[in-house]
């Protein structure tokens, strides 16, 4: 063996040593990355079935909420009549205040004369044009009554 193949041997161990602890540490993380692949694949099995539990979830959720939109419109459905009447109820009752208090303060003064209270009394029972409904009627009926 000459010195030029003992040289080229020599720098060869050489090169290996120092390639030993890049292969040590190349395994190290090969072994790592087997374990995490093995733990990743775990979680993406266990990612999958969460994914389906959330999907069945939404549908028993947007299930829920579309019958509690049906029972909500059927409820309005029902509360419109009631509230229309209930409108119609304040503005009559509302305008028979206001005929009521428009009375009142016509009798006053009438009330105020020497005779005041008798005709006062007559005016206020008198059945008029204003008297049109029947409870108005029996209204008046049963304050005659009461004399």
């Amino acid at each position: 063996m000459s010195l030029l193949e003992w040289g080229v041997e020599l720098l060869l161990v050489g090169l290996l040593c120092a390639t030993i602890p890049f292969a040590l540490r190349l395994e190290r993380q090969l072994g790592a990355l087997r374990r995490d692949r093995a733990a990743l694949e775990g979680s993406a099995v266990d990612f999958g079935e969460a994914a389906r539990q959330a999907e069945a979830t939404l549908l028993r959720l947007r299930a829920a909420a579309e019958g509690a939109g049906r029972q909500v419109a059927e409820r309005v459905a029902v509360a419109e009549p009631v509230r229309d009447d209930l409108r119609y109820l304040v503005e009559r009752a509302e305008a028979m205040a206001d005929r009521l208090d428009a009375l009142v303060r016509n009798a006053r003064p009438l009330a105020a004369a020497q005779d005041g209270p008798a005709i006062a009394t007559a005016a206020m029972l008198a059945p008029g044009p204003e008297a049109a409904s029947q409870a108005e009627r029996d209204l008046l009926r049963a304050l005659r009554l009461g004399r």
